[in-house]
């Protein structure tokens, strides 16, 4: 933020005072500019001690006639603002606003300049050895594309960068754009640069044109070494990381960072709006959707980069069909043994599938479990559908128990056959059997229904709890009040009752004082 100028202060000036514009507006603005040169000389003679500043402030103000009105504008060391005026805060969150857009609108034109670049590449790789040579005018225009997109790109990644220092200069009211240079961002704005600097040019060596660090795309003329020929291909692999933009534009165009309520609250909670938080949300509204776009271009991508990797060996690998199958079950992890690829860049691809698809396995299986599992209301209907049952159970099996008693009983009366009352104490036992079954059962139903009540339902439980004592202790209170009442009055009662009586034993025998 630059240090205000004669007609800033001379305006400032002329707001702070009521009733004498014109003649608060010179007088101010001389003030103010005096005020400014005085704090900068002191601030370079006097060696940082804030007691001498103070008092070469006050003594400047005294030889200024003392009007400590006029000088309503605070001043740093420098002579530069330290509290906002009138409007400033506006100002400031307008200009957030604008950043904020100007970002979101420069992310945009990024990825798509991005996914251009991409596009050129695959179609330069896929139609080279078909349609035109390797250093043919066509291999050059397409490749002078892939270069003015990628320096377009350089040019939107520069501009966000400073979008961003712009407004952490904003927020955090900082003067200085040096402050927001940390390491980390330089860190950041430099591993960017240079994913996105890499882009295929080979064909710049075809017409003679030497480039220092640069790329070839696979379509390479035949005498072109084994070993130049791989660095171009991972090259050319390597033009594929310039889509991590696609996390920067979800999270800047996501209604969540978008929302006033959701910055609101998480703020109150302390909750970082990163790309991560993001992903959460989406994977608990959309799971389905987003685990499907992300598997299928995943499947895509793969594929076409293995048959990048495959296509000059001349195998079966090298052609989509075959990269699309063996891609699909190494994701799957089944692996049949009938493809296999050859190179190590292949290898390498395959790898990478199996490991994502290991990842996307387990997030699959937590939707579909959490898809299937039962929610707060179902599973309290269902628990309390199995008390009824194992109750219903359980009193049969008791009537049971008592029928078999009965009847070894009876048997003991008659002093029947002995088979017959073995049996009976055989089904005696059974029953008594099922009947512990069955309570064991319901007694573990019941402590698993009691560990399913949750913090908020107990904590809504104890309010209730606690209102209803402090409702019954105030009407307590409300009844000792009106029993004291009532005491006092039957007290004065008493008192009139005997003075009343006294006067009139006194009436009748004078004697009796």
């Amino acid at each position: 933020m630059p240090s205000p100028t004669r007609e800033e202060s001379e305006g400032e000036s002329g707001q702070a005072e009521d009733g004498a514009a014109d003649r608060g507006t010179g007088t101010g603005g001389r003030l103010v500019c005096a005020l400014e040169m005085e704090m900068t000389n002191c601030s370079l003679h006097g060696g940082g001690d804030s007691k001498v500043d103070c008092v070469n402030c006050d003594c400047l103000i005294s030889r200024n006639g003392g009007d400590s009105a006029e000088v309503s504008v605070p001043l740093s060391l420098l002579g530069k603002r330290t509290a906002p005026m009138e409007g400033d805060n506006l100002h400031r969150l307008r200009d957030r606003k604008f950043l904020l857009e100007d970002k979101k609108r420069l992310c945009a034109l990024a990825l798509g300049t991005a996914v251009l670049g991409i596009v050129l590449m695959i179609i330069h790789a896929e139609i080279c050895p078909y349609v035109y040579k390797p250093g043919s005018n066509i291999a050059l225009i397409i490749n002078c594309s892939i270069s003015l997109s990628t320096g377009c790109l350089l040019v939107l990644i520069i501009a966000f960068h400073y979008k961003d220092i712009r407004l952490f200069i904003i927020d955090h009211n900082q003067v200085d754009w040096r402050i927001a240079m940390t390491s980390h961002r330089v860190l950041v704005i430099t591993l960017e640069l240079l994913v996105c600097v890499i882009h295929p040019v080979g064909t710049y060596w075809e017409v003679g044109l030497h480039v220092n660090s640069s790329s070839v795309p696979p379509c390479a003329s035949n005498h072109h070494s084994k070993a130049l020929m791989d660095v171009e291909l991972f090259l050319s692999m390597l033009m594929f990381l310039r889509l991590y933009l696609v996390h920067r534009t979800i999270l800047l165009h996501s209604k969540v960072l978008l929302s006033a309520s959701y910055r609101s609250i998480g703020s109150l909670n302390n909750i970082n709006f990163t790309f991560r938080f993001v992903l959460k949300v989406l994977m608990n509204k959309y799971p389905g959707r987003t685990l499907l776009v992300f598997i299928l271009f995943f499947w895509l991508t793969a594929s076409w980069m293995l048959t990048l990797c495959e296509r000059k060996t001349q195998e079966s690998t090298g052609h989509m069909d075959t990269a699309l199958w063996l891609i699909a079950i190494t994701f799957l992890t089944v692996g049949y043994g009938d493809v296999s690829p050859n190179t190590t860049c292949g290898k390498a691809v395959c790898l990478f599938t199996g490991v994502m698809g290991v990842a996307c396995t387990a997030m699959l299986v937590a939707v579909v479990t959490k898809t299937l599992a039962l929610n707060k209301g179902e599973k309290h209907v269902h628990f309390f559908m199995l008390d009824i049952q194992i109750s219903k159970r359980i009193r049969h099996a008791a009537a049971n128990v008592l029928r078999e008693c009965w009847l070894l009983h009876r048997s003991n009366l008659t002093k029947g056959n002995r088979g017959e009352h073995r049996r009976h104490q055989r089904c005696l036992l059974e029953a008594i059997r099922v009947f512990r079954h069955l309570r064991l059962k319901q007694r573990k139903l019941r402590d698993y229904v009691s560990e399913m009540v949750d913090l908020p339902k107990m904590q809504m439980i104890m309010c209730d709890l606690s209102a209803n004592w402090n409702n019954s202790y105030r009407e307590l209170e409300q009844r000792i009040l009106s029993m004291e009442q009532k005491l006092d009055e039957l007290s004065r009662c008493f008192h009139q009752t005997s003075e009343l009586l006294s006067q009139v034993l006194r009436h009748r025998n004078p004697e009796i004082r």
